[in-house]
């Protein structure tokens, strides 16, 4: 099964029709399953759908997915690098009210550069990044917390190296 989630917050019809259209056009061997979000104007026809799940049903669906599809959020990437699923995301995009800033698609540039994930800028190349999704294997993430405070360590030497030259 092929799980789509739009997140908690608010409902993406623009993802859930992408996709809906995809499946009925490409007829996929795999079942699809969506958690479609409270304001979803667009009802799928081409695949069983809930407007929302509890946290326990909706980690159900996604732990047993064979791979997931969703929006850009943090929290769908960071759970689908922790169960290595593989991960389609279409961003929501500010120009469609879909969100306050395009943060979503920096996030899928970073996480898609880097493997970790597959990436649909649109509705166009969803129907495309859904065919490729079957063998996707994301590349695991690495912890980088050593790299991040030798950063920080190095700012704050240099932030005390400035203080003690302009002290003296």
């Amino acid at each position: 099964m092929i799980f789509l989630t739009v997140g908690t917050q608010f409902s993406f019809d623009r993802l859930v029709k992408a996709v809906d259209e995809a499946v009925g056009k490409n007829g996929f061997s795999e079942r699809f399953f969506a958690q479609i979000g409270q304001g979803c104007r667009y009802k799928p026809r081409n695949f069983d759908y809930v407007s929302s799940l509890q946290k326990k049903v909706f980690d159900e669906y996604f732990t047993q997915a064979s791979a997931v599809v969703s929006h850009g959020g943090v929290g769908t990437i960071k759970m689908a690098l922790e169960h290595n699923k593989p991960l389609l995301i279409m961003p929501r995009l500010k120009k469609y009210g879909e969100v306050v800033n395009d943060h979503q698609v920096d996030l899928a540039r970073k996480f898609g550069t880097n493997g970790h994930v597959l990436v649909a800028y649109d509705e166009k190349e969803l129907p495309e990044k859904l065919m490729k999704l079957k063998s996707f294997s994301p590349k695991p993430r690495q912890n980088e917390a050593k790299a991040i405070a030798d950063r920080i360590t190095e700012f704050l030497e240099q932030v005390n190296r400035e203080r003690f030259k302009n002290n003296h």
